[in-house]
């Protein structure tokens, strides 16, 4: 399938943190893009945080155009009305269903009934969102990861009413997106990215909580094994290349021994009650001054765009193209 993203224009509602990265990626593509703020704020913050995003882009080969190039294909608006060409629509508002059936309401009010509509939503069913609209068919998921114009990771998700045909074009897209996306074909609240990670925060407040460990071993022992290879194979491919057998025997006694608490872990609930919201206010698992704040914001966006280039070099498919290569190397030798 050949698409011209260039004659598809998208909607983002929404322009936080993540609304803007997507709107980032999206321009970055190809794409006219309109952009939503469904609150007025936003509309004093998001022009420089796309910018800024594009000039930290440009500094890492990443794009060879100035913002100005790419601001030529952005709308940024209170007016839901400007919607009205956009043959896909991204809803990235906060994680509230009241607030996101209203977004629905105005977003639907302008858009011609066969235009996609989806949302970023990191853990609501997508067939729960669906049953808010007119047009449950051309609903879907469609989870980024922040920031969303660096990061590999992106997953259409299909709600128990969504069109297949129309999810599997999505999938197609993205990959103009430089995304190598996974299609979630039946809905669970989560999905997958979530669902695997979360697994892992309840075991690692299971293991600080109980003195096992502190804070700072576990995510020494993120950083040092599980970080060290994610990059190149997900779980079942480090599995295999490390040796199936291994994990089987470790399972039996280990799976019994593993946390399954469905309550809220104290220590992260002390930290929310008491306005702890992480690095944004120097109060979470660490305490930062301010400087420490903007270094970390600053280290965080250098590592995306190192890290990124380490996954280009090892893309999923990556022992495909090397055979595939050896073998067109081979043939032009005979």
């Amino acid at each position: 399938m050949s698409i011209k993203t260039n004659e598809i224009p998208v909607g983002v509602v929404g322009l936080g943190l993540m609304g803007c990265s997507i709107t980032t990626c999206l321009l970055m593509a190809g794409h006219p893009v309109v952009a939503i703020a469904p609150i007025s704020i936003d509309m004093t913050t998001a022009e420089s945080r796309i910018r800024k995003h594009f000039v930290k882009a440009k500094e890492e080969g990443m794009v060879t155009e100035d913002p100005e190039f790419y601001f030529k294909n952005l709308i940024i608006t209170e007016d839901y009305a400007q919607l009205k060409p956009c043959k896909l629509v991204i809803e990235c508002t906060l994680e509230s269903e009241e607030i996101k059936k209203v977004v629905y309401g105005k977003i639907e009010a302008e858009i011609a009934p066969d235009a996609l509509m989806t949302s970023n939503t990191s853990a609501i069913p997508i067939s729960i969102l669906q049953k808010m609209t007119k047009h449950p068919g051309r609903f879907f998921g469609l989870h980024w990861a922040e920031p969303s114009h660096t990061t590999r990771f992106l997953e259409v998700i299909c709600g128990d009413e969504s069109d297949i045909e129309k999810g599997e074009y999505l999938y197609e897209l993205s990959n103009y997106w430089n995304k190598e996306a996974t299609l979630v074909r039946k809905d669970i609240r989560g999905f997958i990215g979530n669902r695997l990670m979360y697994a892992m925060y309840r075991e690692a407040f299971y293991l600080v909580e109980n003195g096992y460990a502190t804070v700072e071993d576990v995510d020494r022992a993120c950083r040092n094994n599980t970080g060290y290879w994610m990059t190149l194979v997900g779980v079942f491919g480090w599995m295999d290349l490390t040796g199936v057998p291994a994990y089987h025997n470790v399972m039996k006694d280990l799976n019994p021994t593993l946390c399954n608490d469905t309550g809220m872990p104290k220590l992260i609930d002390d930290i929310v009650k008491a306005g702890g919201k992480g690095v944004a206010n120097g109060h979470g698992f660490y305490k930062y001054t301010p400087e420490e704040t903007k270094l970390w914001e600053e280290t965080f966006a250098d590592f995306n765009y190192e890290i990124r280039k380490l996954a280009m070099k090892y893309p999923f498919d990556i022992v495909k193209q090397k055979l595939a290569k050896k073998k067109e190397d081979e043939g032009e030798k005979s």
